[in-house]
């Protein structure tokens, strides 16, 4: 379903853009209608700029503590995606990125992408359980094709010790 909403949003937007650029044309004229086509790409170049380089910082700070700071980077993320969309010229894009963009509606999207994003990851759970059902006794899917049961080695508690395993292969037996 979504990979066809990308494709009809990918041929529709264009028509969409140029009609509402028409007719907003139509409504203050052709050279209003150009600046502020203009201004919305300016604007959206600055944004882009600013939000670049505070998202930079920000996976630089992330990177130096190793706190990662989810909210202040998913900000950035919305508001570079905004600013993205400014630079695009039309005035249907400028709305969306105005609203990724600014602050009072910024949660409001994050919020929304947020669910969103829960429910694709919930239901590719759900497929993924029916091509990969768990085991009998509630034990998950293994790789390897070894079913449940006292058979079934699984990692055991307790302090990980590591090693090397030395094989001394016995040439002799097979030489002669």
């Amino acid at each position: 379903m979504l990979p066809l909403l990308i494709v009809l949003g990918t041929l529709l937007l264009p028509a969409l853009e140029i009609f509402v650029i028409i007719q907003v044309g139509a409504a203050i004229g052709a050279w209003p209608t150009v600046g502020l086509l203009v201004a919305e790409t300016v604007l959206g170049a600055w944004l882009v700029r600013r939000e670049g380089r505070r998202a930079y910082g920000a996976l630089q700070e992330t990177v130096r503590t190793g706190v990662l700071r989810d909210r202040e980077l998913g900000d950035a993320a919305l508001t570079m995606a905004g600013g993205l969309l400014l630079l695009f010229p039309g005035f249907v894009t400028d709305v969306f990125g105005l609203l990724l963009v600014l602050p009072f509606t910024r949660p409001v999207a994050r919020r929304a992408l947020s669910s969103f994003a829960a429910r694709r990851m919930r239901a590719a759970e759900e497929r993924a359980a029916t091509v990969f059902p768990p085991g009998l006794g509630g034990a998950g899917f293994d790789p390897f094709g070894r079913g449940p049961g006292p058979e079934r080695v699984e990692t055991p508690p307790g302090p990980v010790v590591r090693g090397e395993v030395i094989s001394e292969d016995d040439d002799t037996s097979s030489r002669a």
